[in-house]
């Protein structure tokens, strides 16, 4: 099974891959780790996102994607922009799309001891985290 974590930040969507078989778990090094929508005011622009979310899936092979929720009020809301991305992913034909709270990420991270792929990124750190923790 591959999972892919993500995170939205201001207009990037930002991903994480890893694969589990036989309880393996193994980071997947992809070459484009995150994408942006470039203007979210153009009808083009979605579409060229949706088309880009759609090829990313199947490129990948990907069956479930998990998102980082965000705020919906508050201090640390979630911008407008990560609202629009968000359902943008939600509508592909291809995986299901799960959402894990920053709560039950720092819990498991409290509770157990994560060492990072070597090859990840230090701002893909939140979405691995979110595929790792959903795959258990």
């Amino acid at each position: 099974m591959i999972i892919c974590g993500v995170e939205l930040k201001a207009n990037n969507i930002i991903f994480s891959l890893i694969s589990n078989e036989n309880n393996e778990i193994e980071y997947i090094d992809i070459k484009i780790k995150k994408h942006s929508l470039t203007d979210d005011e153009s009808q083009e622009s979605i579409k060229q996102l949706k088309n880009y979310i759609d090829d990313f899936i199947k490129e990948h092979n990907i069956n479930k994607i998990v998102i980082k929720k965000r705020a919906k009020k508050g201090t640390f809301a979630g911008g407008v922009l990560t609202f629009k991305m968000e359902s943008i992913i939600q509508l592909n034909d291809y995986c299901e799309v799960e959402f894990i709270s920053s709560q039950s990420i720092n819990k498991y991270c409290k509770n157990n001891e994560v060492e990072f792929p070597s090859k990840l990124n230090k701002y893909q750190e939140q979405s691995y985290l979110a595929a790792l923790i959903s795959n258990n």
